[in-house]
């Protein structure tokens, strides 16, 4: 895969680069430790063309005027994000995401810094105990490798089904199957959304349902999953846990104007059980989950309620009050298999 990063070759190969964005042939940046830097680099237009076009025949994927964005996971494991014009006003933007950490438990993130060896446990029990936890945390903050060591810590004998817009998660489990959103064709048939997957994947007998990321209305098919037994795992863009939370009641509402925010309250706070908040450390660059919150399963000014059990803060984790092993008695442990 070397080759056909071209010109990017040397800085995909930086451990240190975690991504890499071209904004123009003349302005191609690359993040260090969350911070944005201006290359030197200097490409042409046909350049940009040609690497664009070399990856997207490994996955699979095509950009034209009727599809001006792309979204695709290249062999190493990178996401690669495309736009041209007319989206863009005059270049195609061109983001390359880059998976640095590579622990694949969470026993390895936690050697990594990410989190305590007892957070790791904790999460470790909590999946165990059939859990439903919803993963959240800015772009970049760890989201979806976070995920990936939480699904691997699932029991061996279930059986995973993982949706996602593109294939990024890749968890150490025997009886796992990967599904995959599918583009509309030039005619416009064949499109498979997030939301078809979901309902698909309920008819293959899973024992834990994962979902990469919920923006829209699929965060209602995945709710109802959830609230039927089943326990499950997604990731999801926001700031803190509390407005994570306050996020997946008002997704739902895109699935129609009979959904209401009432109606959603009450099936979120008896569906989630954690939420794992992952951030950047603006002093050092690190990804670092910096709370863990239980969902009681109870209703305040038509939001669910949620009770900090973990936050980070001064460089320790401080607990909330009471026990937090009490969520296994009143969540998932009646949900796992």
């Amino acid at each position: 895969m070397k080759n056909e990063f071209g010109p990017l070759a040397a800085l995909m190969a930086d451990p240190t680069v975690e991504e890499i964005w071209i904004n123009s042939p003349h302005r191609i940046f690359i993040a260090r430790a969350g911070v944005s830097q201006l290359t030197n680099l200097v490409l042409q237009q046909e350049d940009i063309h040609d690497l664009v076009e070399r990856l997207l025949m490994w996955g699979g994927r095509r950009l034209d005027l009727s599809h001006p964005f792309v979204d695709a996971r290249l062999p190493d494991g990178s996401r690669l994000h495309v736009a041209i014009p007319d989206v863009t006003a005059v270049n195609w933007a061109v983001n390359i995401r880059k998976h640095l950490i590579r622990g694949k438990s969470l026993a390895n993130l936690s050697e990594l810094g990410v989190m305590s060896p007892e957070i790791a446990e904790y999460l470790t029990e909590s999946v165990r105990a059939g859990l439903n936890i919803l993963v959240s945390g800015s772009t970049q903050a760890g989201k979806t490798t976070l995920l990936n060591a939480l699904v691997s810590a699932v029991p061996f004998h279930n059986r995973v089904i993982t949706i996602e817009e593109v294939f990024e998660l890749k968890p150490q489990l025997p009886d796992c199957v990967a599904l995959q959103t599918r583009q509309a064709n030039l005619q416009g048939e064949g499109e498979i959304p997030l939301r078809k997957l979901i309902k698909e994947a309920l008819r293959m007998r899973p024992s834990h349902l994962v979902v990469g990321e919920i923006r829209e209305a699929e965060a209602l098919d995945l709710l109802i999953a959830l609230n039927s037994g089943l326990p499950g795992m997604a990731t999801i863009h926001a700031n803190s846990a509390r407005d994570a939370i306050a996020k997946l009641q008002t997704l739902p509402l895109l699935a129609g104007e009979n959904i209401s925010y009432q109606f959603v309250a009450p099936i979120v706070a008896a569906t989630i059980d954690l939420i794992v908040h992952s951030t950047i450390l603006r002093e050092t660059g690190e990804r670092r989950i910096v709370e863990i919150a239980h969902v009681t399963g109870r209703i305040e000014n038509d939001r669910a309620e949620i009770e900090p059990l973990f936050t980070y803060r001064d460089g320790k984790y401080e607990m909330g009050l009471g026990d937090p092993y009490r969520v296994f008695d009143s969540g998932g442990s009646q949900r796992s298999a």
